[in-house]
Order: structure tokens, then sequence, then C-alpha cells
């Protein structure tokens, strides 16, 4: 990276100008970025919203493609906006919108998530979230009339979905729920809320939670009758969803038998060190012996974020001075217990210029009080660095060479989850796993992320079951991942959920790492003996997010 500020190109004029389009059509994404001109709305999530953002995509696809590039930048730029706008068009024309439910990443958890990065210190960001909150309503009904839409056209999500959407925001909107906790503990940081402020917020969360029951009601009563039986989307839907989260394309079929090989090879190697932590025992045997070892153990909530705090700036502090380069805004990442009690562990990063930095997030499910640490050690590594907070804050700091759709927007899942994978290897090979418990428990998750792209897969394309009996369905993944994964058993019934309802997503983080590694012997072949794994590293994150198809041309031409 350079310090040097690049003069805008044409190009770049293009990427930023869908920036502002999608901040201004999707006020979530806006609020993700830091953009807080639209915090206090929501887009329109009706057919015709969805209509007219297609629209915008074609002329801007239109404009980028009549532009010629100036450099090898542009060129990344024009290559990778163009594969992200071409498959937003395929996947409107496929009418993925109208059937858009799922437990984990569907409007009905967008809009309330929004709120979760929405500043709060003052008054005005309290009065800003007041008018957010009354415009919630408006927003909903718009899904609603998408999935009407959607079931008039015979274009409906999986029953499975909808009905854990429809539970989800039960815990929403309970006496007990985020709206209403929400409210409840609002203040300023200094000061009090204004006596009116107070009865805004307390109207509009209300008339949040009625909106959000009203489309709990739609769900139960009207869609889920309709909805489809069967989990799995088909392979030429789930060919579409594999290319969104890795912008690559790849051979379905081969990924599934690399799938299943890998998962063999991730229990073999959890085997051999089973025998090192209890020699003769078994992975479920070793497992139980960690899991009553109190040393390793945290209780409370409080214990889990104060340890990934701790452990999270230890190795920001001694890779910085080892192994990467870390600029000054990049070191600070918070450590935060999600408001939500869904699981999953996530991450969001930091605002354009670094007033809200990044941050890793734990939704502990209800009912989890204790963590293992060896269990979790690879995972704030995996969110935080070296993994994705080293490389999605490096492209938001990147503003001398990248344009702002560079900096804050572009890349998959693959490129991201991959890296992250590829992350958590490169942590042991640097001896941060050196504690064979540390090392099965990287392994448990290595192993979960090979069994996901087996499963996925399986589901999706209706693949014959491993036993040969049948195949793949809900029952038979959920059994196939409570036998390869060591989680509580609410952590994986939401995890199988998650892969159903979220076609081609899961697979990206094994399948990211894979490619990721290709990409890597691809140039360390080409620079033979020149080959500096530290220099690969900063080039490669220097790109930015990208499709990993981006990734593999922009590496092989630099």
């Amino acid at each position: 990276m350079t310090d040097a500020q690049r003069t805008p190109t044409p190009i770049d004029r293009i990427a930023d100008a869908w920036v502002d389009t999608l901040a201004e059509r999707v006020p979530t994404l806006a609020t993700y970025i830091g953009r807080t001109e639209y915090n206090d709305r929501f887009g329109d999530y009706s057919p015709e919203g969805a209509n007219e953002l297609a629209d915008q995509a074609r002329a801007t696809k239109a404009a980028l493609d009549n532009a010629t590039p100036v450099d090898a930048i542009d060129e990344v730029t024009q290559m990778d906006l163009g594969r992200e706008l071409d498959l937003h068009l395929e996947l409107h024309a496929a009418q993925t919108h109208l059937r858009d439910v799922n437990v984990i990443a569907s409007p009905a958890q967008d809009l309330r998530q929004a709120f979760d990065l929405m500043p709060t210190a003052t008054v005005e960001d309290w009065a800003t979230i007041a008018a957010r909150l009354k415009a919630l309503p408006g927003a909903i009904d718009g899904y609603i009339a998408t999935l009407r839409e959607g079931m008039s056209r015979g274009v409906v999500p999986a029953r499975r979905q909808v009905t854990e959407v429809a539970t989800q925001i039960a815990r929403y909107t309970a006496d007990t729920g985020f709206f209403a906790e929400f409210v409840g503990e609002a203040a300023p940081e200094e000061g009090q809320l204004p006596a009116s402020l107070a009865r805004d917020l307390d109207q509009n969360a209300g008339a949040a939670r009625v909106a959000y029951d009203a489309l709990a009601s739609f769900l139960s009563s009207e869609l889920a009758p309709v909805a489809g039986e069967t989990d799995g989307v088909g392979r030429e839907l789930y060919a579409l969803h594999s290319r969104q989260f890795l912008g690559a394309t790849i051979d379905l079929d081969e990924t599934y038998e690399w799938g299943v090989e890998e998962l063999a090879r991730m229990v073999a190697e959890q085997e051999a060190i089973a025998h090192e932590i209890l020699p003769g025992a078994s992975v479920e045997e070793a497992v139980a012996f960690l899991e009553k070892d109190e040393s390793r153990k945290l209780h409370g909530t409080a214990a889990l974020q104060e340890w990934m705090q701790r452990t999270s700036d230890r190795a920001v502090e001694e890779l910085g001075r080892t192994h990467f380069d870390i600029a000054e805004p990049i070191r600070r990442l918070e450590c935060m217990i999600a408001p939500t009690k869904e699981g999953g562990i996530y991450y969001t990063g930091p605002t354009d210029d670094f007033s809200r930095p990044g941050r890793m997030w734990w939704s502990v499910p209800e009912g989890v009080e204790s963590f293992d640490t060896w269990r979790e050690l690879t995972t704030v590594y995996h969110e935080g660095v070296p993994g994705h907070h080293l490389q999605i804050a490096q492209a938001v700091y990147n503003r001398g060479e990248l344009n702002s759709w560079r900096r804050l927007l572009a890349g998959t899942s693959g490129h991201a989850e991959g890296w992250a994978l590829y992350a958590e290897r490169l942590m042991e090979q640097l001896g941060y796993l050196d504690d064979p418990a540390d090392r099965l428990g990287m392994l448990d998750g290595q192993r979960m992320r090979a069994a996901r792209v087996v499963l996925d897969i399986g589901v999706h394309l209706g693949k014959p079951r491993l036993d040969g009996e049948g195949v793949w369905d809900h029952d038979y993944a959920l059994a196939f991942m409570l036998r390869n994964v060591n989680m509580p058993e609410e952590f994986v019934r939401f995890e199988v959920n998650r892969y159903l309802g979220w076609p081609g997503q899961a697979p990206s983080y094994k399948v990211g790492q894979r490619i990721w590694e290709q990409v890597r012997d691809e140039a360390r072949e080409r620079a033979g003996a020149d080959f500096s794994m530290k220099a690969f590293h900063t080039k490669a994150l220097d790109i930015g997010g990208v499709g990993l198809d981006t990734l593999r041309a922009a590496l092989a031409s630099a």
C-alpha cells in the first residue's frame, strides 16, 4: 500500500456512484459501512423496490462496460464490479428476492440487526434511532408484499425456514425481547433523554414489535402452508448461489467428492492429536477429557468477552511486530457479546474513518453459560487477526489505491471466509496452536467446514446419502453434523437450519480456503526462489475483497 492518493478514474467514479446508489436504496447496508446519512430510514422492500434496484444495476453495468481502464487497479475493479452486477441481475431474474426467508441473512434479520450498529452516544443518535424505528413497519409491509408476490408466482421458500423465522421473531417482540430491552436501556453517554424523545422511542419500538408480530403471523398463517416441502433448492439455483458466495465457478460434483476426502483427512488428523492429549483415546474421549478441565473453561458471557479481547489484543500486538504490517487504526478490534441469542459468531468491519472499529460478535444461545477456550481460540484468530479483521480493515485503510466500492463492499464469502480458514492454519504454522488441545479445537472447526461442503451440496443437489440409504435430507444432515462436530446441540441445530436456508454459503469457507491455497501455490511456482510468503500476503490483501476468480487473475498478472 502507498500513502499517495490515487487520482480517481472514470471507473473509480462509476464504482463510487454504485456505492452511493446502494447506500441510498439499502440504508441498512449504509449503516454497516458507517455511512450515517440514511440511518433514519429503511429501503424499499417491495417488489417495485427490487425492480428499481435491478434497473440501476443494469445502467451501472452498461456504463462500466463502456469505460476504459487506465491501470491495473481499474482492470480489477472493472472485472470484479462487472461480475457483481451481472450476478445481481441473474439473481433478480431467478426471483430469489421473492423467496428470501432464512434463519440468518434475510430481511427478517437485517431490519432488526441494523440497530446493533447505530451510534447511541448522543441525544441526536437516539432521535435517529426513533425515526428508524418509526420507519420499520413500512419496511416490513414492503417485505410482506414481496413474499406475497412470490406466493402468487409459486416462488416460495422452504417451510422449515419460514417456521424457524417466525420463532425468531417471537423472541424479538417478547416483553423481554430485543425491542423492549433496546429502548428500555436508551440513554446518551451524558445527561438523559428528553421526555418527548423517550416517549417516541417507546411508542415507535411498540409499533416495530407490532409490525414484526404481523410478519410472524403472515409467515405462519399464509406463507408456511404454501411453502416448499423440501429444503434443497436444486442444481441450477444452487450453482448461482455458489457463484455468489465464491466469486468463482466450480465443478460442484468434483467439489463434493473433494469434500468427502477432505473430511476423512480432518478426521484422521484429529484422531492423531487425540492420542497426544490422552494416549489411546478416541476423539470423543479426548474431547470429554478436555471438557472436564476447568483450567480451560470460561463461565458466563462477561468472562468470555474479556478472554476474547485479551486474546485478540495479544495477537494484534505480536503479529504486528513480526509477520504483518498492521497500521495503527487497524490495531483496534472490539470483542462484543451480541444482543441476540441466535447462535453464531461474526465480524463487522470498521467504518470508513475508523470511528467505529472492527468488531467481533458472539451471539450466545439461550442457556449456554460455559465455554471451552481450547475449542474457541482459533475462532478469535478466524474473526480477528490475522483473519477477517486484518483482511477487511486493511482494505478499508487502503484508500490511497482503492475506491470506496473496493474498500467497503467488494468481495465474497469465499474470499473472506476462505482467508479466515487460511489464517487459522497460518497461526498453527506460526506456533500459536502448539498446545495439542488448541490444535484439536482448530481441527474441530476445520472438520466442521469440510463436513459442510458435503452436507450443503448433498442436500441442495439431492445427492445420495453416504450410507447409501436414500438421498440427503434435513434429518440425515442433522445426524451427520452431530457426528462431525463437538458443539452443543443448540448450535448444531441452528447451523444445519442455516445451511439449508442459505445455499452455497457454508461451503464457501472451506472451498475458499482451498482456492486461496491454490492461488498461493501458483504464486510460489511463478516466483520460484524469489517467493516471499509475507510479500504474497501483503499483495493479496492490498487488492481488497474480490471474487476468487478475480483474485487469481489479478495476482497472476501482477
